[in-house]
């Protein structure tokens, strides 16, 4: 049995080491899959943006097809629903098909590290079979997408939360403590400086007017976050230190500039709404990194299954495989359901302008939700500890 497994670790590595089209036809390499699908995410990304922008070309095409009334109902925002649908259900079949996977070499691993040839027959035959469906289970899917990319972006803040307090624990747990101390205060002082650089900015910015009471509350009801996670982290009993709130400060201050941009143009106090309603190069880039953004953060969250284990194998088996796979093609499917929502700005009956991502008081909102959400969950990181512990000894 040690021989067998010797020889197969072996052959492992030897595909490993080869040249991608020689991993891609003959391989199972699990480091090498999670590109290949992650490739193909972008490739329905980007499908589901021509079909929302650019499907009128197609239209005649979208006739054949009987549920498509005349290819209206396959276009615009319910066409971006259709591909969205056909991806979830690659994504999903793949999550219930790897789920238990513990060891590579075993057929699980192989099916997701491999069979490359039948997924490319599979994977644009999901991504057809919901065209082929009436509009009210487009509907339907539409309403439970938004569960879906509301636990996707749960998924991320977690992920997000737990890299920020391992990157502080990393620094803590080094020899040279007083070499790390400086550079912990010197990378806080930054993450500090940028924070308030970005409210000051944002004032600026989006609050032409006293009127704008809304903005004038989103930004600073940031700054008390900012401060009440600050406070909490230098409390005596906890004494987190101020990597771990200045890293999530600078976090929620990204959050509520995107919120606040998702504003729908015209409103007043939105300036830069205005300007990005035209269609230039500048508007081209902002989508085209927002949507590269999405991908990479669904792609970096998939892999991260580690900080969703509630009970952590210090001793690893060689043959254990190196993330979970299940995991990550579940976050790829409630990823397909956010995509979605991106593209059509949370709201199944509205139409969005071409080169505009996330736009609407629908996203606005959502955003802001996850911005109190995340400090929320931060905090209860923090705290969590010692409350658990003070039931324990009463």
């Amino acid at each position: 049995m040690e021989t067998g497994t010797s020889t197969g670790n072996k052959g492992y590595e030897v595909i490993k080491s080869g040249s991608w089209f020689i991993q891609f036809r003959n391989g199972y390499n699990p480091w090498m899959a999670r590109y290949v699908y992650g490739l193909m995410f972008l490739l329905v990304n980007l499908l589901a943006w021509a079909v929302r922008d650019y499907g009128r070309g197609a239209l005649t095409e979208m006739r054949k097809f009987k549920n498509c009334k005349d290819g209206l109902n396959c276009l615009g925002t319910e066409g971006v629903l259709r591909v969205s649908l056909g991806c979830f259900l690659f994504y999903f079949i793949m999550f219930l098909t790897t789920v238990a996977t513990s060891k590579t070499h075993s057929s699980r691993d192989k099916w997701h590290s491999g069979w490359w040839f039948a997924k490319l027959l599979m994977w644009p035959g999901l991504i057809i079979f919901p065209f082929l469906l009436p509009s009210s289970i487009i509907d339907l899917y539409g309403e439970i997408a938004h569960f879906g990319a509301g636990v996707f972006l749960l998924i991320q803040l977690i992920s997000i939360i737990s890299f920020i307090t391992w990157l502080n624990e990393f620094f803590q747990s080094q020899k040279d403590a007083e070499r790390c101390h400086v550079h912990v205060m010197l990378l806080a002082t930054i993450a500090y400086t940028l924070c308030i650089l970005g409210v000051i900015l944002m004032y600026i910015w989006y609050v032409p007017d006293p009127s704008c009471l809304l903005n004038i509350f989103f930004i600073t009801g940031t700054l008390f976050l900012i401060q009440l996670m600050t406070s909490i982290s230098l409390h005596p009993k906890i004494n987190a230190g101020f990597l771990t709130p200045s890293l999530m400060g600078l976090y929620v201050v990204f959050i509520c500039w995107c919120a606040i941009r998702s504003e729908p143009v015209g409103e007043i106090c939105n300036r830069n709404a205005e300007s990005s309603s035209r269609t230039d190069w500048l508007t081209i880039m902002s989508f085209v990194v927002a949507l590269l953004a999405m991908v990479i953060a669904t792609f970096s969250t998939g892999v991260d299954s580690q900080c969703f284990q509630f009970r952590k194998d210090e001793n690893q088996e060689e043959e254990a495989i190196p993330y979970g796979y299940g995991f990550f093609h579940f976050v790829f499917a409630t990823g397909a359901m956010y995509f979605a929502m991106l593209l059509i700005g949370w709201n199944i009956h509205h139409s969005m302008k071409r080169w505009t991502i996330d736009v609407g008081w629908t996203s606005t909102w959502v955003r802001i939700v996850n911005e109190w959400l995340g400090v929320c969950i931060y905090i209860w990181m923090l705290v969590a500890p010692m409350v658990l512990k003070n039931r324990q000894t009463t």
